[in-house]
Parts: structure tokens; C-alpha cells; sequence
């Protein structure tokens, strides 16, 4: 008998189309690559703008870290029509690559839900994350950033940087702007808030506690902070709604359909930041799920682009 889930007019089948829309386009060659570290995945791509986003001459920058529930089979490669839309919408793009759960690793238990990889994320599948790899690469893209911008992207004017991240990508983008804020024993933090002009943050897995109640990306909160017994422990460190007000401009774009990160989610972390005494904005969008966000033939995708341009001017 057929799957009544992923009957026509269901949320699966509406999901599955827009996921298979997002994931149609061709991968975008950037202009030019250069790595921050020694491993392979220790990379940012770049491409520079193809027409002019606003006043002045040069580009503001936007840094961009994917989704995929932070699990090795998803790289870089499924945002670059993301990321060549954006360029060709006038921004100057830092796509980030970081290290990801390899089959095998860490502590599988579930997989599926957003950012869903093939093969799931069971026992022997890909889990979530490389605790700390992951965290470690993503401070040190940022903090390697506005030395590489000048050489790869000769345009573009660093003051004027807003970080973007999809799914587990906006996590990323969440947790980067609150470094400053991060606990005083962490390798990660900072002296002082992130020079942004702000975070754009798109279906992010925003509160661990939330998408944990959820199970979200098939536990993938879980599986990044190391398991049961690791999970409150590491928290503090990891959690976006436990490291506020980050006293940066700060919006989070959300599907209202969105089956894989539940609006809950978001929501959940905006509650957070207002009880900090800080105000977050969410766009929130009709008849949108997770993956038209990051899908250039979406008007959503659009609607992103507005949203990082009245942070970027």
C-alpha cells in the first residue's frame, strides 16, 4: 500500500517536493577558495558580487554556513545556488565549510527529520556533529575571515558582514554572534561581541531544549553534544537560547509548514531573548517549509535576501 504520509496535499509530500526543488539546481563553482586550517573540510568558498546590492561601491559580506543536521554527507556543495544567488543579488559570499559526524562516530541514536541524510543517523550512520571539531572550525573561519576577505574578495567591505546560516547552519550563526557570551572556560569565547552588522538565521535549530523535546533532525541536538550524559553538561556551551542578549541585530526567518525544524523552535528562542531583555526579530512565513529558504526558484529564498539586506545597509 502506498506511504499515506507522502500522499499529494500531506506536510511529507509538500516537505519531499520543496526539498527535491532546493536540491534540483546545479552546484555553483565559487570564485576562489582558500583554506583556514589543515584539514580538508577547513575551508571557505568565495564569490563575489555580480551586481550592485545597494549605495557605495563596495559589497557587504555575507557569511554563510550550511545546514544538515551537522552529519558528514552534506557539505558546502548544496548551498552554492544559494550562495550564487546571493552574490548575483549584489553580496559578497563566504560560503564556510567545517567538520561534520562521520558514520560511525560519536553517539548514534535516530536519524531522519531535517536535513534527513540517506543513509540516517542510527548506529553505524552519520551523527551529529565532532564535538569540538565542529565548534573549533567555526570560530576559527570567523576569526580567519576578515584576513582572507581583502585577497578573495577585493569588493567587498568587511564592516558591513552579516552571518546567515540554514538549519544546523543557523545554529552555527546563533552560536558564533554569542561568543563573547559563551562560559569563561571555553576554548571558544571572546573578549568582545563579533564586529556584525547582524545574524540572519533561517530555521535554525535555535534552543537545544526544544528541538531535543522534538527530536528534531532525529536527535540531533543529542548526538551533538555527545549523548545522554553529555547533553546538560555541554550545553552551556552549545545552546543559543542559554547565551543571550548577544546585544547584535539579530532575525530569524521561519516556515510556518516548516515539518523538519518546527516553528516552536524558533519561537522558543525568541521567548529566550526577550526574558535576556533583548528583542529578535521572526519573519515568519505562509505555506513555507524548511528547504525554500536556501531554494533560488523560491519566492522565500527572496525573502531572505531582504531580510540580510536591511541588516547589511
Amino acid at each position: 500500500m502506498p506511504d499515506a504520509a507522502a500522499e499529494p496535499g500531506t506536510a511529507a509530500a509538500r516537505n519531499a517536493a520543496e526539498e527535491k526543488s532546493a536540491f534540483a539546481h546545479p552546484a555553483v563553482d565559487p570564485d576562489g577558495t582558500a583554506a583556514y586550517g589543515d584539514h580538508p573540510d577547513q575551508v571557505i568558498d568565495f564569490y563575489a558580487p555580480r551586481a550592485a546590492a545597494g549605495p557605495g561601491d563596495a559589497a557587504p559580506v555575507v557569511v554563510l554556513l550550511h545546514g544538515g543536521s551537522w552529519r558528514a554527507p552534506y557539505d558546502r556543495r548544496h548551498v552554492s545556488p544559494f550562495a550564487g544567488f546571493l552574490a548575483g543579488r549584489g553580496f559578497a559570499v563566504a560560503s564556510v565549510e567545517y567538520r561534520r559526524g562521520r558514520a560511525g562516530e560519536g553517539t548514534g541514536a535516530g536519524g531522519g527529520g531535517a536535513d534527513a541524510v540517506p543513509d540516517g543517523g542510527g548506529e553505524g550512520g552519520p551523527v551529529a556533529g565532532r564535538w569540538p571539531e565542529t565548534l573549533d572550525d567555526v570560530a576559527a573561519a570567523l576569526d580567519a575571515l576578515p584576513g582572507l576577505v581583502r585577497p578573495h574578495l577585493p569588493g567587498a567591505d568587511p564592516r558591513r558582514t552579516v552571518l546567515t546560516g540554514h538549519s544546523a547552519g543557523g545554529h552555527l550563526a546563533l552560536w558564533a554572534a554569542a561568543r563573547h557570551l559563551l562560559p569563561a572556560d571555553a576554548p571558544w569565547r571572546t573578549d568582545r561581541p563579533a564586529p556584525l552588522r547582524g545574524v540572519v538565521a533561517l530555521a535554525p535549530i535555535a534552543d537545544f531544549e526544544v528541538a531535543d523535546k522534538l527530536d528534531v533532525c532525529g536527535g540531533a541536538a543529542r548526538q551533538f553534544l555527545g549523548g545522554d550524559g553529555l547533553f546538560t553538561e555541554r550545553r552551556p556551551y552549545a545552546d543559543p537560547a542559554l547565551l543571550l542578549p548577544t546585544g547584535i541585530a539579530t532575525t530569524l526567518v521561519q516556515g510556518r509548514a516548516d515539518v523538519d525544524v518546527p516553528q516552536a523552535v524558533a519561537e522558543a528562542y525568541a521567548d529566550a531573548a526577550a526574558k535576556a531583555g533583548e528583542v529578535v526579530g521572526v519573519t515568519l512565513l505562509e505555506d513555507v517549509g524548511h528547504f525554500p529558504l536556501i531554494d533560488p526558484a523560491a519566492d522565500a529564498c527572496a525573502v531572505v535576501a531582504e531580510e540580510i539586506a536591511q541588516l547589511a545597509w
